[in-house]
């Protein structure tokens, strides 16, 4: 699907000049019914679905497609040459950002901090160093806000060509893709692919994806698309039967609170309403609130370390293995199995966590990685050409 055929182009055209997105995913991606849960007795879930945005791409999927789509294509419109990633170790936006930003012909660079070791996060700081073009490492998170200052600091980076990607993509911009998916989701119920969800149930990180999403599911509503078309029964949903958005939180209190979601939701909705000149698009905080359920269950010891329940989700969810990780889609499984669990109701897994092959790592190309990436490399057993992180 070319860019200007996006749901959100296709509802404001208009927009399409300064805000287009550089076609990256192969949208929309499908839903598939789930019918059983794998391993020993395995018993029907009803009716829960999975958006299957682990295929965005042959290249690198997951949700950061949509989230770069808008940004990169900002980064062409601005004349960027060099676009760099920031993020952890693991971090699949760093990944997906450094994939796709080559394939579109830019330079890039990445600039991350340590992280615990998980076969995912090795895996991709193996691919960052070896495809980046240029390699910073911030010895603690901390430092991270230092260098997007001093990356910023009077247009410096405008200046030399470099487009600096904030973590995760988390700013109004990076949103839209989110928005737009919230859209395509409304046309899928539309179309029959599935019924109107009463919750969707995503991995709350960055809070990128949950904003956007949260305001396309909203804005839906008051287009007339999905549920917004034809009320459900009383008691099927949130607020007159919309979906209750679940974000699924992976990074501690306050990175991901409802009030950092909803704060970022609420620049998102007046900067559209604004852009479009339609007031009625701006949504408010309470009506954004009601929409938003933050569930802190799955988070165990902290962002990046394993759980319980995320490794027997693994397990239980058997054919989309390959779409779960142990740092966010897996804790945000095991949230759905959860739910589903404690109450019957239509449910939506977003699944986020790309399933497409990594490129090859040949083990010369992590020498270019500074000392201490080397150094975490090797305390994962990360450091040889065919490292079990890397299969």
């Amino acid at each position: 699907m070319p860019p200007e055929t996006r749901p959100f182009f296709a509802i404001w055209p208009e927009l399409e000049a300064t805000l287009g997105f550089l076609a990256l995913g192969d949208f929309p991606t499908p839903i598939e019914r789930l019918d059983r849960l794998g391993g020993a007795g395995a018993s029907l879930v009803g009716e829960t679905y999975v958006k299957r945005d682990d295929l965005s791409s042959p290249l690198y999927g997951g949700n950061k497609v949509r989230t770069l789509e808008p940004l990169l294509g900002q980064a062409r419109r601005d004349g960027a040459r060099m676009v760099v990633a920031t993020g952890a170790y693991g971090s699949n936006h760093a990944v997906a950002s450094v994939l796709h930003a080559r394939r579109a012909g830019f330079r890039t660079g990445v600039a991350l901090f340590p992280q615990p070791h998980s076969d995912t996060a090795i895996a991709n700081l193996r691919v960052s160093v070896t495809q980046a073009d240029e390699i910073v490492d911030l010895a603690h998170w901390s430092l991270l806000p230092w260098f997007m200052w001093r990356s910023l600091r009077g247009g410096r980076a405008r200046q030399s060509g470099t487009f600096i990607m904030p973590p995760g993509g988390a700013i109004p911009r990076g949103c839209l893709g989110f928005l737009s998916a919230g859209l395509e989701l409304a046309q899928q119920v539309d179309g029959g692919v599935m019924p109107p969800p009463d919750e969707v149930v995503i991995a709350l990180g960055s809070t990128c994806s949950t904003a956007g999403l949260l305001v396309g599911l909203r804005l839906a509503a008051r287009l007339g698309l999905g549920w917004g078309a034809r009320p459900r029964p009383a008691g099927g949903g949130p607020a007159g039967g919309l979906p209750l958005l679940v974000g699924v939180r992976v990074t501690p209190w306050p990175v991901t609170s409802v009030f950092r979601v909803v704060r970022l939701a609420l620049r998102v909705s007046a900067w559209l309403a604004d852009l479009t000149n339609s007031p009625h698009l701006a949504l408010s905080r309470e009506e954004l609130v009601a929409g938003l359920c933050v569930d802190g269950s799955q988070i165990g010891e902290g962002y990046g370390r394993p759980t319980p329940a995320g490794l027997a989700a693994i397990e239980r969810l058997g054919p989309f293995a390959s779409a779960l990780d142990t740092t966010y889609s897996a804790k945000a499984a095991a949230a759905l199995l959860a739910r589903v669990e404690a109450r019957p109701a239509v449910r939506l897994f977003w699944s986020t966590k790309s399933s497409a092959p990594l490129p090859p790592v040949p083990s010369e190309g992590l020498m270019r990685a500074p000392a201490p990436m080397r150094r975490w490399l090797e305390r994962g057993g990360g450091l040889a050409e065919s490292s079990p992180s890397s299969s």
